[in-house]
């Protein structure tokens, strides 16, 4: 069953196993595209086997050149189900999306596409899903390009309660040692936004 499908790669449920497949793209020169896929799909793969020690990802159960079997998380997609939660506890999850964020960034490891929708919770425990954006940068740049997709996606998709998420995510990344630096970067990153 095929329960979402992107620009790069269709993404299908087979009981408890999640599958990411990268589709070819008939536009580009077949060596090239196959040399794409192959490298999207290693580097995704070293993210989650990275990433598995210090925040909760997906499980890689097998991998090939284009394709990622994973197990599948039972859980509540925070873009459909934050704005529904308690006050307390919408809280408590935007402050733990914050530590999170920040033990990522501290492996010098970059999202790419943090959003709501790259998240679930499941029992007190929230997932970082689909890191095909995902690099590795020491650079403070992109650790505050993440935080400015995040403030975004709360700013579109959670307007009701934006402000008091952010400050709470802001306060979990502030454990963060590089936290003053990423914020002052922020800052930049955002008046360049706001000046285009």
């Amino acid at each position: 069953m095929i329960i979402a499908q992107g620009a790069e790669a269709i993404i299908r449920r087979e009981g408890n196993k999640v599958i990411k497949e990268r589709v070819s793209k008939g536009y580009r020169v077949p060596v090239l595209d196959s040399k794409l896929i192959k490298g999207r799909t290693k580097r995704e793969v070293k993210l989650l086997q990275k990433l598995s020690d210090l925040i909760p990802v997906p499980e890689v159960l097998e991998f090939d050149t284009n394709k990622i079997v994973m197990k599948f998380i039972a859980g509540d997609k925070l873009a459909d189900h934050l704005d529904n939660y308690s006050k307390d506890k919408r809280l408590k999850i935007c402050n733990l999306i914050g530590k999170q964020v920040a033990k990522m960034h501290a492996a010098d490891i970059i999202h790419g596409d943090l959003t709501t929708s790259n998240m679930i919770l499941k029992e007190g425990e929230i997932f970082f899903i689909d890191f095909g954006l995902g690099f590795v940068n020491e650079h403070v740049e992109h650790k505050a390009v993440d935080l400015h997709l995040i403030r975004q996606a709360l700013e579109s998709k959670h307007y009701r309660h934006y402000e008091e998420c952010f400050d709470a995510l802001i306060k979990g990344y502030k454990t963060s040692k590089d936290s003053k630096l990423v914020f002052e970067r922020l800052e930049k990153v955002e008046k360049r936004g706001r000046y285009k």
